[in-house]
């Protein structure tokens, strides 16, 4: 059911396609997107969790986790940041969406180091504090 469901919505959106003035433009986009995707994004995925996996299994959470709040930054930010030109309309999209989403990037990468760093501090004094109760 849900095989034949994704046909016939697929064949919908063929319809509409075909309906539009330049669908080649639109065919173009979608396999440019296919490319980045399988070109660029999914290889750096595959890579970064292969290095967060090497981190070992009680590190590897925080960075993954702040691996996908940064991903989804970049996923929300990504019309702002990729739209044509200046908009007729300057109250449209009136802020610096580059300079915003860098800066929540690097919230989310200050975080995650201070966190890593609070960590690994709290792992060398743990051990002397059993060894201090054992004497």
């Amino acid at each position: 059911m849900t095989g034949g469901l994704g046909l016939a919505l697929a064949a919908w959106g063929g319809w509409l396609l075909l309906r539009q003035p330049e669908p080649w433009r639109i065919a173009v986009w979608l396999g440019g997107a296919v490319v980045v995707h399988d070109g660029f994004v999914a290889p750096l995925v595959i890579a970064i969790g292969a290095l967060t996996a090497a981190a070992g299994p009680r590190r590897r959470g925080v960075p993954r986790a702040a691996l996908i709040v940064a991903g989804s930054l970049t996923a929300i930010a990504l019309p702002p940041l990729l739209r044509p030109g200046g908009v007729a309309n300057p109250t449209v999209l009136p802020l610096d969406y580059l300079r915003n989403w860098l800066l929540a990037l690097a919230a989310v990468a200050l975080f995650t180091a201070v966190h890593a760093a609070l960590s690994a501090l709290s792992a060398r004094i743990a051990p002397r504090r059993r060894a201090g109760r054992r004497a």
